[in-house]
């Protein structure tokens, strides 16, 4: 009989447990169960918040730079780095953790500090950049990312704009000539799991202008504002499939850095490693906090699933909360979903004791799956 070899790729339970602490947490439970087994551990993350730890937990070294975040204040942010190759978070430096709770500027805040990260990474050698989009702050169609890497964004009377996807109404001219001559030569990679264009019903504004704190009118001026913004740049590339990840910051490294867009898990699992791990696997456990309708569109435990179905590797799934049934799980690869809700009804408690009930959960997975 095969010897059994478990890969926990999980995703963070947002709010709980980082993806480090539900691999660990997922360990302990399976071994409580099968002494010795076998298990190898790969946090992983879809560009989104959480992009650098997983990064970092893979071997890449953390590297802290101090950048302007999304309200102007000064910030720390972190990127990964091994060899010539970055993955840098733009959440780190112009993220929603960044605001003091209550407060959010949705016609004002700034991707500045992502260009501040990405030029760290173009200092540290990087070649290949995996820009990760998520969780932003900001919907500013990245000019703020675009002003710090040296492009210059001018009103009528030749004054710069000010921060923020608002005052892009007021753009006369968009002079790209300064944009740092390095990121000629790096191949960038926008890594997200949004596929939206830039404005319009689907474009960012619309679609996730709310969470930022817009109101009704300011998701009719920031639209207006991209689209103002887009149709001096180039409007072709504000319909492109990730034109409108992380408030359009997609859509100002499309237009002006020469990105690609790939979805973001699938990048991940690239960079992390993760095919030489399913080699060694027979069991796959993936997961994240909800698996929900939205885990079916490129989250990361639906692309685990996809790439471990592909491979003939059976895959289980951990969660807080279930809201798929049998056979989209099924559908998407996923064989069987353990939710802590099971265990514990009430959300408040389940977040808070998120470890032990994930201990639980494995052990669940380890007699179901493994023992015997």
């Amino acid at each position: 009989m095969e010897t059994a070899r478990v890969l926990v790729a999980a995703d963070k339970f947002k709010g709980s447990l980082t993806a480090v602490q539900v691999a660990e947490r997922v360990t302990a439970g399976l071994r409580r169960v099968v002494p010795g087994l076998a298990v190898e551990t790969l946090p992983v993350a879809d560009g989104g918040d959480g992009t650098v730890a997983a990064a970092v937990a893979a071997g890449f070294e953390r590297r802290e730079a101090r950048v302007t975040g999304p309200l102007g204040d000064p910030v720390r942010a972190a990127y990964a780095l091994r060899g010539d190759t970055a993955v840098v978070e733009m959440a780190e430096a112009s993220g929603l953790q960044h605001l003091p709770d209550g407060v959010f500027a949705p016609l004002t805040a700034t991707t500045y500090g992502s260009g501040e990260l990405l030029k760290a990474a173009l200092e540290a050698g990087a070649t290949t950049i995996v820009f990760g989009v998520g969780g932003s702050a900001t919907t500013d169609g990245g000019a703020g990312m675009l002003a710090a890497l040296g492009a210059r964004f001018l009103d009528a009377d030749g004054k710069p704009v000010g921060p923020g996807g608002g005052p892009l109404a007021t753009l006369a001219e968009a002079d790209l000539s300064g944009l740092d001559p390095r990121l000629k030569d790096v191949d960038l990679v926008l890594a997200s799991d949004v596929d939206n264009p830039l404005t319009g019903p689907k474009g960012a504004p619309e679609v996730y202008g709310r969470q930022k704190g817009a109101s009704e009118e300011d998701i009719a001026v920031l639209d207006a504002a991209l689209t103002h913004y887009a149709s001096i740049l180039g409007p072709e590339t504000a319909a492109l499939p990730g034109a409108g990840a992380a408030g359009g910051i997609g859509y100002g490294a499309l237009v002006a850095l020469g990105a690609r867009f790939r979805p973001g898990i699938e990048v991940m699992l690239d960079v992390l490693g993760f095919a030489p791990a399913l080699a060694h696997a027979t069991l796959v456990i993936t997961g994240e906090g909800s698996l929900d309708e939205q885990t079916l569109h490129g989250k990361a435990p639906a692309g685990v699933a996809a790439a471990a179905r592909a491979a003939g590797i059976e895959v289980v799934a951990v969660c807080g909360r279930l809201a798929l049934p049998p056979e989209a799980l099924e559908k998407a690869g996923i064989r069987r979903a353990y939710a802590l809700a099971e265990l514990e009804p009430d959300p408040a408690v389940s977040m808070a004791q998120a470890g032990p009930l994930l201990e639980r959960a494995a052990e669940s997975i380890a007699r179901d799956f493994l023992a015997g």
